[in-house]
């Protein structure tokens, strides 16, 4: 295995938005649909670090979601379609702008996650004995 100083710096977009290690650019990261692996199968990175938490949805929901969803209000106000057409263009839209952009999404906070060095806050605790003489 090579010392970490030996891989080369992977812009997140490069990576991430294709699943892929954001250290060696080769291994895969995802066990499944949004499973991340516990490590990559090429380079052995432990991806335990990759915690995007909610973000991906959020991002899904805000740009996404809310315009598929302002469409089928739109097609409904305007026509006052039956019950049936909303199943074959609404439900449909919303569903593939939404299920699909999740995993790159996913794929790119965790590369920018590593790229960033981007870790949980610590507290920094300041010494308060007195200095020895």
């Amino acid at each position: 295995m090579c010392a970490k100083h030996q891989w080369p710096e992977l812009p997140p977009y490069k990576t991430g938005l294709w699943g892929l290690c954001p250290r060696c650019g080769d291994g895969k990261i995802f066990d499944g649909f949004l499973t991340v692996k516990k490590s990559c199968p090429v380079c052995g990175l432990d991806l335990s670090f990759a915690d995007p938490a909610d973000g991906p949805a959020f991002f899904v929901m805000c740009f996404a979601c809310i315009p598929s969803a302002a469409f089928a209000v739109w097609l409904e106000v305007k026509y006052s379609p039956d019950f049936w057409v909303h199943l074959v263009t609404s439900l449909p839209i919303i569903l593939l702008t939404c299920i699909p952009p999740l995993r790159p999404l996913k794929g790119w906070l965790i590369a920018s996650q590593y790229f960033n060095k981007a870790e949980e806050g610590r507290l920094v605790v300041e010494d308060k004995s007195p200095p020895a003489r």
